[in-house]
């Protein structure tokens, strides 16, 4: 089945065109020489093209329209056929020669969330896992992703699976070709993350949708896929060509304020970074972090919400009576709590906001 879901007919033998133009000869008992004579051509010829050694040409096609009353056209479609039959024969073998491949990336994975096709041989699943990463050998496909690689692994701290990494981006990259975006604008996107704090109010999946389309007005793609055992991500950003950009979140904590975090920390990276940049979200990195930290709550006001409450008096009330003086989600405003060591990762939980599989189903 191809692209457009229409069943396509790939035939397991094609003869060459010779054979059907041998039986033309034979049905109306025409010699190889006699006809050879009529267009003009050399005998050897005529019999190079019988034995399948010669191709059809377009000049010889017209000649044999002209001679046996059969459309050029046809004989150039059995030509045509013939050689894709030949190619894709070539190609299948050194398909099977790359077998090995499957074993480096995450094919299982994969084919189990429906991202590559299963095919019926192990040649024909290389070609549809190159199919999936848009790349037309696996030699290409290792240039094309290595440099992501290079940039995976720029923090030695970041543990993962390079290619299941890559396999993430790659379906980050096709569920962005599906939003449709307006050039980007770094005043735009800065505009919009104003409007953005305030969605985390929202039911998951309503909220997600309204950052879907309030970032796409700014150039911004955000697409959610989550991740693939041993793609240890919470989220990625990058420049897709030169007029929009791509936050991709994972939901690998599977709550509402981790999700939030990791769209801010992902923001601070675009907004300081350039069209050649790639980044993966690491724990850790200060500037990134300390943007979204910083974004989502004031510094001056959760120093003054601390010391106000005391450390041990922190309670679902002064939660979230803070959460809205600031005009952010009580559920967020435990996650850094809780980060910070303030309260244990046990407490204050009924706050926070479940992310689950079903959500991402919704959008």
């Amino acid at each position: 089945m191809n692209s457009d879901g229409f069943i396509e007919y790939v035939p397991a033998v094609v003869t060459p065109p010779g054979d059907t133009l041998k039986e033309a000869l034979d049905e109306i008992e025409m010699t190889q020489a006699e006809l050879a004579r009529r267009m003009g051509r050399p005998k050897k010829t005529i019999n190079e093209i019988v034995r399948g050694k010669a191709a059809i040409t377009h000049e010889t096609a017209l000649q044999l329209e002209r001679v046996l009353d059969i459309p050029a056209h046809f004989w150039r479609a059995l030509e045509e056929n013939y050689q894709q039959h030949l190619l894709r024969s070539r190609d299948l073998r050194l398909l099977e020669e790359q077998a090995d491949w499957l074993n480096e990336i995450p094919m299982a994975s994969m084919l189990r969330e429906g991202w590559a096709d299963a095919g019926d041989t192990t040649a024909e699943n290389v070609a549809n896992a190159l199919k999936f990463f848009g790349v037309a050998s696996v030699d290409t496909f290792k240039d094309t992703f290595g440099s992501l690689v290079a940039a995976f692994r720029r923090s030695p701290s970041f543990q993962s699976d390079h290619w299941a990494l890559a396999a993430w981006l790659r379906k980050g990259e096709i569920e962005a070709r599906r939003l449709r975006c307006a050039p980007y604008s770094r005043k735009e996107f800065k505009a919009a993350l104003a409007q953005v704090r305030r969605l985390a109010f929202e039911e998951p999946a309503i909220a997600l949708k309204q950052l879907q389309e309030v970032c796409s007005k700014a150039g911004v793609a955000v697409v959610f896929v989550p991740e693939l055992p041993g793609c240890a991500v919470s989220g990625a950003a990058r420049w897709y060509g030169l007029r929009r950009a791509i936050i991709q979140l994972s939901f690998r904590h599977k709550r509402g304020d981790h999700v939030w975090f990791s769209f801010f920390h992902e923001a601070g990276h675009l907004l300081s970074s350039s069209p050649d940049d790639v980044f993966v979200d690491i724990p850790g990195e200060d500037a990134a972090d300390g943007f979204a930290r910083d974004y989502l709550i004031p510094p001056a006001s959760y120093a003054q919400f601390l010391n106000s409450v005391g450390r041990r008096n922190i309670s679902h009330e002064a939660v979230r009576s803070f959460a809205s003086e600031i005009g952010i989600a009580p559920g967020i405003v435990v996650g850094r709590l809780q980060h910070d060591g303030v309260i244990p990762y046990s407490h204050l939980n009924g706050l926070t906001v479940p992310i689950s599989a079903e959500t991402l189903g919704a959008l």
